[in-house]
């Protein structure tokens, strides 16, 4: 991480709420209180661009690139607000320093640009810092460091606010001599730094607080050292964005001859194209780069004219914290985008693969069987024989409870039919099931999501999993026993009457053929034995024909019957899935959609702002 990068307020927590400057420690808890209370009026402020000094004048015009800036920040803003409870302070920090710097510096005065000299010792960055003044201001000489604090100076009043942000004191604040070169600065802010490489830590600490909050930055390189790797891994590589607002000096060119200085230049364009900053040549925006000597004055009045010309186009502020918004899309892209993912949702597959674990594990295919079994078996009582009836009832009371009596019950009943035993390996706990059937929905919701957001779809299944196997159990005692061992009989197909009607026909013909053979036996009755035997065999044959026709006509209901308890018991397990664990994940993945939607209108103006600097 750079020095610039690793800069991060331990005092922000969320970033959803803009801070203004720091208070000194004397003004209590209450007046930090207040501060924080006043955030989103300052960030509102802030985004709008009104007010200057203070916020005393009157808000200019927004420019276009002004309200474009002002929707990404408050599109951040928005981003940051619905993923600090998903991601942690310091991965929002960056995010969090971009809209309290906004907010502070859109705060203060539009009308003037904060523009640093920095660079290496011996650039002569304080050489041409007076040379610019037109007056002796940064102490200049031999020994090193020779500037221990940063020094300003201002060509026109209402810069106060600015100077407070970057913490120079009244001591260190200058005003340049009365000239006509003056006039072509006015509403410039030069700061003078400390030098970037300074065997001090508290002259670094110094460059590396006022370069976060400056408008524009002039990079002030020297023949020996422009090629020094701090200058360009510490500051310049990670400041690539920032092209716009970057100005690149080559001093002391007047120690060079005319081939020479050309030479050097062009190296340097090409140390800085690899370093990522795009060059402002050919009419295109990016950095400006020339050669000049503060020692001399040449080609200083041609840096003094870009920077006036800089000033006066008031677009400096928009384009450094246009630029910081674009670093900090860039570094927050890999928890927001992820590169292939078709959509954050669950497919109908997964939701119809997830309903059908769960119903696994209730059982709504078996209840539906027992559901079935009970229709049949209730149609069976209803049109057996009599006597396979009274059998029936005669074997129940002799031996209820016992295994040969179940197995004779169920052997006449024509249910002897073998169950096939689960192997080993499928018997598979009901909790098992549902924990299976959780983690396959969650796997697939999260496919492809960015980690952060995955662990959150992830913890919603979980929580939701977590008495799922419970209501699955409730479910299954008593909606399934109430499906599966209806305490009401089950519905009657209009054919039932009719088979009932005949199976007492048979019975009653069973009946009267014996009344008549009985009373021929005893001589009541003329012997003829054709006739009541006939009607016998017929009833006994007629019974079960009956039965055995009933059976066949009855399995359709009987299917439906079982079907429509299965179903009713996998919607009601189905029921209990989505609103512990569908709904809570559906409802994660509907905030990531909306924390990506904001990213990409952070992201959305990442583009280079046109510039009418040359």
């Amino acid at each position: 991480m750079t020095a610039l990068t690793d800069r991060t307020d331990d005092r922000w927590d969320d970033g959803l709420i803009a801070r203004s400057r720091p208070r000194p420690a004397e003004a209590g808890e209450e007046d930090a209180a207040e501060a924080g209370d006043e955030g989103d009026e300052a960030l509102v402020r802030a985004v709008s661009g009104a007010g200057s000094d203070g916020g005393k004048s009157s808000a200019p015009p927004l420019s276009p690139e002004a309200q474009a800036l002002r929707q990404r920040l408050d599109a951040l803003r928005q981003l940051v607000g619905l993923s600090r409870t998903r991601l942690d302070g310091k991965t929002l920090a960056e995010a969090g320093r971009v809209l309290d710097e906004a907010a502070a510096r859109r705060g203060l005065s539009p009308q003037h640009t904060v523009v640093a000299i920095a660079g290496a010792t011996g650039s002569g960055k304080s050489t041409l810092f007076n040379s610019l003044a037109g007056v002796q201001i940064s102490e200049t000489g031999l020994r090193r460091p020779t500037t221990a604090a940063p020094i300003a100076c201002s060509w026109s009043d209402g810069a106060a606010g600015l100077l407070d942000r970057l913490e120079i004191p009244g001591r260190l604040r200058r005003r340049p001599r009365e000239t006509s070169e003056a006039e072509m600065l006015r509403g410039t802010v030069l700061v003078d730094l400390p030098d970037l490489d300074s065997a001090v830590g508290a002259h670094r600490d110094h460059v590396d607080r006022v370069l976060a909050l400056v408008d524009a930055v002039v990079w002030v390189v020297d023949p020996e050292k422009y090629a020094d790797a701090v200058l360009h891994e510490r500051y310049l590589r990670p400041l690539a964005g920032h092209a716009e607002v970057t100005f690149v000096v080559l001093n002391q060119v007047d120690r060079l001859s005319g081939e020479a200085a050309d030479l050097v230049l062009d190296d340097l364009r090409r140390l800085l194209d690899e370093d990522g900053i795009a060059l402002g040549e050919h009419g295109e925006p990016g950095a400006t780069v020339l050669g000049l000597s503060a020692l001399t004055g040449d080609g200083v009045g041609e840096l003094r004219e870009l920077l006036g010309q800089f000033t006066q186009e008031k677009g400096a502020a928009t384009r450094r914290i246009s630029a910081d918004v674009d670093r900090a899309a860039v570094r927050l892209r890999p928890l927001y985008v992820a590169d292939g993912h078709a959509g954050p949702e669950i497919g109908e597959t997964a939701r119809a693969e997830f309903e059908d674990r769960l119903a696994e594990a209730v059982g709504a295919g078996a209840a539906g069987l027992a559901a079935e079994r009970a229709w049949r078996r209730n149609a069976g009582k209803a049109c057996g024989t009599p006597w396979l009836r009274l059998w029936r009832w005669y074997e129940n009371r002799r031996a209820p409870r016992t295994l040969a009596g179940l197995a004779a019950l169920a052997a006449i009943g024509g249910r002897g039919q073998p169950v096939a035993q689960a192997p080993v390996e499928e018997e598979v706990t009901a909790r098992q099931r549902v924990e299976q059937a959780v983690r396959v929905v969650a796997d697939e919701a999260v496919a492809g999501l960015p980690e952060p957001w995955a662990q959150a779809v992830r913890e919603a299944a979980v929580r939701g999993a977590d008495g799922l196997p419970e209501a699955l159990d409730e479910i299954a005692v008593t909606l399934g026993a109430a499906v599966s061992v209806p305490s009401a009989k089950p519905p009657r197909p209009a054919w039932w009457p009719a088979a009932v009607l005949g199976q007492a026909a048979m019975t009653l013909l069973q009946i009267f053929g014996g009344l008549w053979l009985v009373g021929q036996i005893v001589g009541v009755l003329e012997p003829e034995l054709m006739p009541p035997v006939l009607l016998m065999v017929a009833g006994i044959i007629g019974g079960p024909l009956v039965e055995w026709a009933c059976s066949i006509a009855a399995r359709g209901p009987a299917r439906r019957y079982g079907q429509d308890a299965e179903r009713k018991l996998r919607q009601a397990a189905a029921g209990c899935g989505r609103a512990r664990v569908l709904e809570p994940v559906a409802a994660e993945l509907l905030r990531y959609r909306e924390v990506r939607e904001q990213y990409a209108a952070v992201a959305a103006g990442g583009s280079r702002l046109s510039t009418t600097r040359q």
